[in-house]
């Protein structure tokens, strides 16, 4: 069963070019060198500054595994401490973990 982890935040407006070259480059170093899929969303309706990440799992236990793995490298502490420090409003992000459904089997008339 797949997890996802929405994250949303605001980038500051006056570092939006560094933010958005801070936020490739994470997306770039999480899908090489960790087992899972991020995506960068961006806004088309709502507030012009709030981007998201969408990260795929292959469950619970992958999710954990993965993150243990990330918050133990330092090149991507790095990435992700000087996005989170210096180019998101502070207060801004919101984490929403969601599991997909599975599919109900049908049943079969005898």
């Amino acid at each position: 069963m797949s997890i996802f982890v929405y994250q949303t935040f605001e980038i500051h407006q006056d570092k939006f070019k560094e933010g958005m070259d801070n936020l490739n480059e994470m997306k770039r170093y999480r899908n090489e060198h960790f087992e899972h899929k991020v995506d960068i969303l961006t806004p088309i309706t709502g507030p012009d500054h709030t981007y998201a990440l969408l990260a795929t799992y292959e469950g619970l236990a992958e999710m954990e595994l993965q993150n243990k793995k990330m918050f133990d490298d330092e090149e991507y502490l790095k990435l992700v401490g000087e996005f989170f420090l210096e180019n998101i409003v502070q207060g801004s992000m919101n984490t929403q973990i969601f599991r997909s459904m599975n599919d109900k089997k049908q049943k079969e008339d005898s």
